[in-house]
């Protein structure tokens, strides 16, 4: 013990202990050998004892000055830091034997020592309130006490507990009991206790009485012990119950916001009382022992106890005002729904007075599930069990999955579009909320307050989807379960005159609309009638009323004391203390019907405190009554009584001077219950007469009272409950109320209005109108934004109606009008003052990681099982670029593919625009902004303005129209040869744009800006390609590759394919036709030498074939080698802007006469030798023909022989194509089209505007080459050939000989090469994540315990890279590169940027974008649903499909950065 409490590392060194001596006691037989033979447990409590009394100090609760009792001080490190928890934990450990907790329970020495020991803890971390200042230091000491009392008290007497389940352990009970009031009995005189507590100190920690209680419950429900056997007397009783009465009035007080001096901590406290792994060794003992003395003490006595301690007896009075001595005004509402709540949470709790153990679980689980849908483990979390492990009752045993499943229904996991994933829930089902939502449970369980009205607002719900009722409703009653016969006498509160005068007083204040008073009140007040109705004496009691008369005196207000006679007794005149201002002293007394009470101030009411029995006027106080009652049982105790009731205590209750004087008035009040119920259900429902009794239509509604359009519904409803169970249980009642109701009732109260009145009233009428008034200006509000949004959103769809009109007048084409969503001016973009796209440039390896399988890679989970990335898209892009490079002219290289398959520069919108210097004063006043922003100003990163979206820079919009209209009408019939010649031209002409380059306009400024941030949004290695650094080819390639990055994602995110045809998919999302515009503009500055000009060798047969062998140089790219796609972009990007339609179709009717010849020399290659010689001479037989050049079998005769001639078909075969008949030929030169088609398809669309037609997948070539122009007439489907599409500018045969011819000379060199370069790989799969496996712990066994690469070491955190599955450690020094760790370079090397990973011992996925990182979540849930983050629970994690697809579709889509909320900086550390 001494060693634990000096040692400074007391954590580690309690661990150690415990780890000895949790195998030593954890043996049945050990434990008890010890225990007899070396007086093991003597030892344990003395040590414990000891090691309290180190930090022990006085108690200053009731007494200050004269208190002998001590208790620890929280604030010590010994119970700050847990240091006693090793010997706490093995004596839990060590009585979870039955044999040694019996030896403990029959040793009375040792029980007393217990008892002792316990009492240390007993009224520890005293709070008082402050009254004043605001406390300067809020102490955390309250986590110390309630850990110490849970674990130092409650759960040893847990374990005690779980050996007093049957009869025979009778005695222990006994023991217990008897020493546990005796240690009461000393703290109380230690305390100097006499009958009222200390006024603003309040104590959340009673063990003592706690183990009195848990022991009492354990007594009666398992032992059968009679429990008046092992109750004290009357007057222990009155004592025991009034400190948890003031725990529970101070609750109140705390949410009443009356302790907000205190700080924080305070609620805190009353959080922690109630929460639920405490509140089964907290509250619910309290509100027991509660229950106990109410069913034992005189009612009247109890119930004005209840009302003095929540400071809300000078309220109950029947007077419109009354004066409170002891608590503020502003606090009397919520002090008397406290009040009464806590009566009727008194009344309803049956947890330790008869439901079993089963029952309870139930009603706790749906007490929960009202509150909000659970998730599985947190409702394992919430549901209160026995502290002590081995009590029997464990959640997650067989009852809990049962209960679970009679109650609520699994919601499996959903995912919101806004990208919150949810977890697998739980929510009631529909006749739980029907029959067993129980408001009273959900009350007592609530930490927070909103909790209540959640719970409220979800029985709302149901109710109006159910149809079961529209409005809003009030909590419903519940049917209780039966009593214990032990606890009857607890009935006897509902049957006190007390509890009915107050019930009247507040009926009677709540219909003449009183002053604080509120609906909740009201509601409590119902609750208790039907409480009392439900549960009345057995006979009616007629003959009550010759009870003895010396009780006549106050008792004159009601004859009897149950609640079904009194219902309908009526009262006549009330005589009430008044202060000399109220309305009710200026008239006489019969006359005052006080109706206008509400005219009056804050000023107070006040019950008066004599006697005067003047006449029929009735008068009552409760305290006096209380101080009476108090007398008389202390009396029939002991004799000294004299010495008990000190003088003191009355002095509280006087008035202090300042108030004003107290007058008394009588009121005529003419009531009874019964006519207040029906007058509050005319006022409720606003109508007169509106009650009508149900039975005098159906007389079966008095035998089956249970009629189910009762059992939900507003106040209206409660009333109409009440009056019938009232009719029900008697004759007279039933009478009586058929008489209220034939009296035509006055309207209710029959108010004279005054002046005060028709203030509230104009006040009402004023706010209606200010509501009214409200809604319009909303509504108005919205529809303009919605115009607005429209309008913002709406920047790039023109009318196509407007394009008819215009094709005949080719001048009009109205220039597109931006919004600016920082200004609000709308306009054209200009030169001077340009508009821009708000964009998000990313750089973006997706497409380079598309293979030519459609089976998806799967992650690695054994040595076995590698990947290697040579199949991917990028890798054998860069294959066939460096093969280039190292036969021909390096800068014709760079023009013969494309690159971007690994950090291409992708760019997205969000559709919104705004002014270019707009945007500099937005950014400049971010820069300035200090608020913590998720992204870095300085890096030109921004939210849009509008809708909030991530963006980096800013697009400029082109001025002039969006589309060219009119140019996309008008077909021209100029023929082919002109249009090639014009397109050659145009080219030719350098610097024909509309923005001259020369002159800086800010548009060109701009142009030249965003240009820049589009280079530096990918890295070097992704941008240099070329052998001479920084040679303007290398530009040339990267622009246009952007363009067809763009393109190509833009497929990707569309499937692959254009089949569902449609507009773009983002619609108005698109930015590629501005973004278009500025590549063209810097495409149009590199000049191509016309000697080297493509579009002359695809259009025009050379004259002289032997120059280029002769030169010494590497030669050019053979034209079939050539990217074609790439080769149209180049011809695009490089025409000037806008570009004619005709002109664009040209240029595609001449690529696809390269495109299909690439074709076809692919196919010879890959055929056998015999299929060759057959097609050669096939071809060769249909050469004259006349539709000779449109025939792909005389077009491939002729490739084969024009390639024969070199050394192409020399070396050994490659794979061949397996059948050779024609069928399946067009069906290879039509799936080696199609990804042309499909990038010429969308790119016509984005410069040219119009749909893309919609298709089925067998038909797509047929449609997009239709739609492109390239077929001359539809054909119908069944003749319909690819090589019917080729228009041939010149005559066929030259012009493929020709192209041939560069190939054979190249053969004759490199014979190996040539057909390795001829079979491009058209056929791209799309991106996909690796496959996961079904179990986690596949991948959690094979990883977490494998080494890293460089230091051979297994990582402390290892992680996994979900798209290319390679294994890196997160944070990992060792892998460390200069000042970046492993996972951020593995992003910009994988993902140029973006790396998903999947953290291995956390099954969480982090994703990092750029110099930022955010936690992604799980894509492993549990059965029920959930995540399990960090492995803490430990439960099998199986994949959840539709999160993985989640994730992979926000990868493909590039949407982290806008679906995903919390990012942060990572400074290269992950």
């Amino acid at each position: 013990m001494k060693t634990l409490k000096k040692s400074h590392e007391s954590d580690t060194m309690s661990n150690r202990i415990v780890h000895i001596s949790v195998q030593l006691f954890s043996n049945e037989e050990l434990a008890r050998q010890v225990t007899e033979e070396c007086q093991l447990l003597d030892i344990m409590v003395t040590v414990l004892l000891y090691m309290m009394e180190s930090c022990l100090i006085k108690s200053e609760l009731q007494d200050e000055e004269n208190s002998l009792h001590v208790v620890v001080n929280c604030g010590e490190a010994l119970l700050k830091n847990n240091t006693y928890w090793p010997l706490v934990s093995d004596f839990i450990n060590i009585l979870s034997h039955q044999s040694v907790a019996k030896k403990f329970l029959e040793d009375h020495g040792l029980l007393v020592t217990w008892m002792n020991f316990v009492s240390f803890f007993q009224g520890m971390n005293l709070n008082k309130r402050e009254l004043n200042e605001h406390v300067e230091f809020e102490s955390q000491t309250y986590y110390a006490a309630f850990a110490a009392e849970l674990e130092a008290c409650a759960q040893p007497m847990w374990g005690l507990l779980s050996h007093c389940k049957v009869r025979e352990t009778q005695e222990y009970t006994r023991n217990v009991v008897r020493y546990c009031l005796e240690a009461l009995q000393d703290w109380f005189d230690a305390i100097n206790f006499v009958d009222e507590p200390a006024p603003n100190q309040v104590t959340f920690h009673l063990p003592l009485h706690r183990y009195f209680a848990m022991f009492l419950s354990k007594a009666v429900k398992c032992q059968e012990l009679d429990l008046d056997t092992i109750l004290p007397d009357q007057e222990m009783l009155m004592k025991l119950m009034i400190h948890p009465l003031q725990i529970q009035a101070s609750l109140s007080e705390i949410h009443s916001n009356m302790w907000v001096r205190n700080g924080l901590q305070i609620k805190g406290q009353a959080m922690t009382y109630v929460q639920s792994h405490f509140c089964n060794s907290m509250i619910d003992p309290d509100i027991y022992l509660l229950q106990v003395c109410a069913s034992r003490l005189d009612p009247d006595y109890f119930i004005s106890s209840v009302f003095e301690r929540f400071k809300v007896v000078d309220l109950l009075t029947m007077a419109s005002q009354h004066q409170n001595t002891v608590l503020d005004s502003e606090h009397e509402r919520s002090m008397l729904e406290g009040a009464l709540t806590f009566l009727v949470l008194l009344l309803s709790l049956r947890l330790h007075l008869g439901m079993t153990d089963d029952e309870i679980l139930r009603a706790e689980m749906v007490a929960q599930l009202c509150m909000n849908d659970r998730t599985h483990s947190s409702l394992l979390d919430l549901i209160p069990e026995n502290p002590n492990p081995k009590s029997g009752i464990i959640p997650g045993s067989l009852s809990f999955e049962s209960v679970l499943s009679a109650v609520a229904d699994f919601k499996a996991p959903v995912f919101e579009p806004g990208g919150s994933m949810q977890q697998g829930m739980y929510t009631p089902k529909a006749e739980v909320w029907d029959k067993e939502f129980d408001p009273v449970m959900v009350i007592l369980r609530t930490v927070y307050r909103r909790d209540v009205q959640s719970a409220m607002d979800r029985y709302t719900a149901f109710l109006k989807q159910s149809g079961k009722f529209p409005g809003n409703p009030w909590p419903p009653y519940k049917k209780r379960t039966a009593l214990h016969p032990s606890y009857k006498g607890l009935i006897k509160l509902l049957h006190c005159k007390t509890l009915h005068i107050v019930l009247f007083t507040l009926l009677y204040k709540i219909l003449m609309d009183h002053q604080n008073l509120s609906e909740h009140v009201l509601c409590m007040v119902l609750y208790l009638i039907e409480l009392g109705l439900e549960n009345s004496p057995e006979q009616e009691s007629d003959e009550e009323e010759s009870a003895g008369g010396q009780e006549r005196c106050h008792d004159s207000w009601f004859p009897g004391s149950n609640l079904v006679s009194n219902m309908r007794h009526f009262i006549n005149y009330v005589r009430v203390r008044v202060p000399e201002t109220a309305p009710e002293v200026k008239r006489e007394p019969p006359a005052s019907t006080s109706s206008d009470g509400l005219a009056s101030s804050q000023s107070s009411r006040r019950k008066s405190l004599q006697r005067e029995n003047s006449g029929t006027a009735q008068v009552f106080s409760l305290v006096a009554e209380r101080r009476k009652k108090f007398q008389e049982i202390i009396n029939r105790n002991t004799s000294e009584a004299n010495q008990v009731v000190r003088p003191k205590t009355s002095m509280k209750w006087s008035a202090p001077g300042a108030t004003p004087q107290l007058t008394t008035a009588i009121l005529e009040v003419k009531e009874s219950i019964l006519s207040l119920l029906i007058k509050l259900h005319h006022k409720l429902s606003g109508k007169q007469n509106s009650y009508y009794p149900p039975w005098l239509d159906d007389v079966d509604v008095l035998i089956h009272p249970e009629i189910p359009r009762y059992s939900h519904g507003d106040g209206v409803t409660a009333v109409e409950r009440i009056l019938l169970k009232a009719a029900v249980q008697s004759r007279l009642n039933k009478r009586i109320i058929e008489e209220i109701c034939r009296k035509v009732t006055p309207p209710v109260p029959p108010k004279k209005i005054s002046s005060a009145e028709k203030k509230t009233l104009d006040k009402e009428e004023r706010r209606q109108k200010a509501r009214e008034r409200q809604q319009k200006l909303l509504a108005e509000f919205a529809s303009r934004q919605k115009s607005f949004m429209e309008t913002a959103m709406d920047v790039e769809s023109p009318d196509v109606d407007v394009a008819m009109e215009v094709a005949t007048s080719e001048q009009h084409v109205s220039e597109a009008i931006y919004d600016c969503v920082i200004c609000g001016q709308s306009g054209p973009s200009t030169e001077d003052r340009p508009t821009g796209l708000v964009v998000l440039l990313q750089a973006s390896s997706v497409l380079g990681q598309c293979r030519n399988s459609t089976e998806p890679k799967k992650l690695p989970t054994t040595e076995e099982e590698q990947i290697y990335p040579w199949d991917t898209c990028a890798a054998l892009h860069d294959v066939r670029l460096t093969t280039l490079q190292r036969y021909f002219k390096d800068s014709s290289c760079l023009q013969a593919v494309s690159i971007g398959w690994e950090g291409g520069v992708y760019v997205q919108t969000c559709g919104h625009t705004l002014h270019i210097d707009c945007h500099k004063s937005y950014m400049e006043s971010l820069r300035n902004d200090q608020v913590l922003q998720g992204f870095s100003v300085d890096k030109g990163e921004f939210t849009c303005p509008l809708c909030r979206q991530f963006a980096n820079s800013v697009l400029p919009c082109y001025p002039g129209n969006n589309v060219e209209r009119s140019l996309w009408q008008s077909h021209s019939n100029k023929c082919m040869q002109d249009l090639v010649q014009e397109v050659e031209d145009l080219q030719e002409q350098l610097g024909t744009f509309p923005v001259s380059i020369s002159s800086e306009t800010n548009l060109s400024k701009e142009m030249e800006s965003v240009m820049k941030d589009i280079k530096s949004t990918t890295q070097k290695k992704y941008t240099d390609y070329s052998k001479s650094p920084g040679s303007p080819d290398n530009d040339f390639l990267f622009m246009y590759s952007v363009a067809r990055t763009n393109l190509e994602l833009e497929l990707v995110h569309r499937g692959g394919n254009l089949c569902s045809g449609g507009a773009s998919t983002a619609g108005k999302r698109s930015c590629l036709n501005q973004l278009f515009h500025v590549l063209a503009m810097h495409m149009r500055l590199y000049s191509i030498d016309s000697a080297y000009n493509p579009w002359r060798k695809l259009t025009q047969p050379t004259q002289d074939k032997n120059s280029e062998l002769l030169s010494e140089e590497l030669p050019e790219v053979p034209v079939l080698y050539r990217d074609v796609s790439s080769l149209l972009l180049i011809q695009i990007l490089t025409m000037p802007q806008p570009l004619h339609k005709e002109h664009f179709t040209c240029i595609i009717k001449v690529l696809f006469t390269l495109l299909y010849t690439q074709a076809l020399a692919a196919l010879s290659v890959k055929c056998s030798a015999e299929d060759r010689m057959a097609w050669k001479e096939s071809g060769a037989l249909k050469k004259n023909a006349s539709s000779g050049e449109k025939s792909w079998e005389v077009l491939l005769g002729h490739v084969i022989s024009e390639l024969s001639k070199g050394k192409i078909y020399e070396e050994g075969d490659t794979e061949e194509l397996t059948v050779v008949n024609p069928d399946s030929v067009e069906c290879y030169l039509q799936q080696f089209c199609l990804p042309f088609l499909r990038i010429t398809s969308l790119l016509q669309h984005h410069l040219f505007g119009g749909d893309l037609p919609s298709c089925q997948e067998d038909e797509e070539f047929t449609v997009l080459a239709s739609c492109l122009g390239l077929l001359p007439s539809f054909q119908s489907a069944h003749q319909f050939t690819s090589a019917s599409c080729l228009d041939w500018p010149v005559p066929a045969f030259d012009m493929v000989s020709q192209w041939c011819s560069e190939l054979a000379s190249f053969a004759d060199r490199h014979p190996d090469q040539v057909k390795a370069l001829l079979i491009q790989e058209p056929k791209w799969d799309l991106p996909r994540l690796l496959q996961l496996p079904e179990n986690y712990n596949t991948i959690f066994q094979y990883y977490h315990r494998k080494t890293c690469t460089v230091c051979t070491k297994v990582p402390k955190d290892p992680a996994v890279c979900l798209v290319c599955g390679t294994f890196v450690c997160l944070k990992g020094l060792c892998c460390k590169q200069q000042s970046y760790c492993e996972c951020v370079l593995h992003s910009q090397n994988c993902g140029a940027g973006t790396g998903i990973f999947l953290l291995i011992n956390a099954s969480v996925i982090i994703i990092i974008r750029g110099h930022r990182f955010c936690l992604w979540g799980s894509v492993y849930l549990d059965a029920h649903g959930e995540e399990d983050r960090d492995l803490r629970r430990g439960k099998p994690l199986y994949i959840c499909k539709e999160r993985y697809k989640v994730l992979e579709q926000q990868w493909v889509s590039h949407t982290f950065d806008h679906i995903n909320k919390r990012w942060g900086p990572h400074y290269n550390g992950l």
